[in-house]
């Protein structure tokens, strides 16, 4: 588990050192915080159909800790998308456009679940985990922002996870205790990665209001050097 664990701490220390920046250029601004909720309800609304799905894998279904906790999961995850939603009406909101990248997870999970069902799983270790860190910027950038408010601060507050929904911990000691084969684990490791690019991609956007795209934005200096 050694592996997944530093990749955890590595998406941490990016996600952490975004939330400072995002804290000292502006803070938590509607606009922002608009988009945060709206890729996140695009990003879990259907999101239990990928864990039945691994639940029902018959790979997975040898290992019956983990069957149980994926569909336990499943069941906890399914309507987090309507908690986003409930944010954004309280606020005047409603859900806009799906970002880019959040179709990429989508349209890249949809074709890996069957096959590769354990990138699916490292996936989730990372989204998981991500903010575990964060907490102290978290309340910084909440503490700043008088728009916000329990009511629609809902959705921010459940996936902070706290000790009576620790997911985070919880999906590490299930496939801790999944015997996992040396392919089934190094799959893991592909789909941690795969999720901390796209869900750092995704938290760009929240900040700066347009997609990751260097190579776009230093096309004046390529004009230059060719």
């Amino acid at each position: 588990m050694k592996e997944i664990v530093q990749k955890i701490e590595s998406s941490q220390q990016g996600f952490k050192e975004m939330l400072g920046e995002i804290d000292k250029t502006g803070g938590l601004t509607r606009e922002r915080y608009s988009r945060f909720l709206n890729m996140q309800y695009h990003l879990t609304n259907g999101v239990q159909k990928h864990f039945f799905a691994l639940a029902g894998h018959k790979v997975v279904g040898k290992k019956k800790g983990l069957r149980e906790f994926l569909v336990r999961f499943a069941n906890e995850e399914e309507h987090h998308y309507a908690v986003a939603q409930n944010d954004m009406k309280e606020l005047g909101w409603v859900p806009q456009e799906t970002p880019l990248d959040v179709k990429l997870w989508w349209l890249y999970f949809d074709s890996v679940i069957l096959d590769k069902p354990f990138q699916r799983l490292g996936a989730t270790c990372i989204l998981e985990n991500i903010a575990g860190t964060s907490g102290d910027v978290m309340n910084s950038l909440i503490g700043k922002s008088d728009f916000l408010n329990p009511r629609n601060l809902k959705f921010l507050t459940i996936h902070r996870h706290g000790p009576n929904l620790d997911h985070g911990n919880q999906i590490l000691e299930a496939i801790k205790n999944a015997d996992l084969t040396k392919d089934e684990y190094q799959d893991l490791l592909v789909g941690a990665d795969i999720a901390i690019t796209l869900y750092m991609r995704m938290s760009y956007f929240v900040a700066q209001g347009e997609l990751l795209s260097p190579i776009l934005k230093n096309k004046s200096s390529l004009a230059k050097a060719s």
